[in-house]
């Protein structure tokens, strides 16, 4: 069974696909022009389309019926599998709301600006995590400061 990152790291590569090879950002042309701005949109969008597709095709396997598995080890597994498809689910609803926001950030203009230090954060970093909303140093020092405060 693929991992939740894994498969993120998969709907984000389709995404791009269906966007086609026509077009990707580059470090020569001014940062954050439309042209930019409207790759990353479609490329949001796309990926929120993915995830509803996903979501979809869970609910309907859940609507098709219980898990009738004779064998009780066969049903635990199922049921295990199941926990494990609506957490992910779960997670990518969490995704979904990042996405929102990278999609409302395009349109007021702050998108692909650092929300700590105002910096740009950089066309490889946004392609790998569109919704990314810090630089990498930001990150890291976030991350440095949640892991300093659960140590206490």
């Amino acid at each position: 069974m693929a991992t939740a990152a894994s498969e993120e790291i998969d709907v984000l590569e389709k995404a791009k696909r269906v966007i086609g090879p026509d077009y990707v950002p580059s470090e020569d042309e001014p940062y954050m022009n439309e042209k930019q701005r409207n790759y990353f949109r479609m490329l949001l969008l796309e990926w929120k389309r993915s995830i509803h597709d996903a979501a979809g095709q869970t609910l309907q396997s859940l609507q098709d019926g219980p898990i009738r598995e004779p064998d009780l080890n066969d049903r635990a597994s199922s049921e295990t599998d199941w926990g494990i498809e609506l957490r992910t689910r779960d997670r990518q609803r969490k995704l979904t709301g990042k996405i929102n926001a990278a999609l409302r950030r395009i349109d007021e203009g702050e998108y692909g600006y650092c929300e700590v230090s105002g910096e740009p954060i950089g066309l490889k970093r946004l392609i790998a995590r569109p919704v990314a909303t810090m630089t990498v140093e930001a990150q890291e020092a976030h991350e440095r400061r949640e892991k300093i405060s659960r140590d206490d």
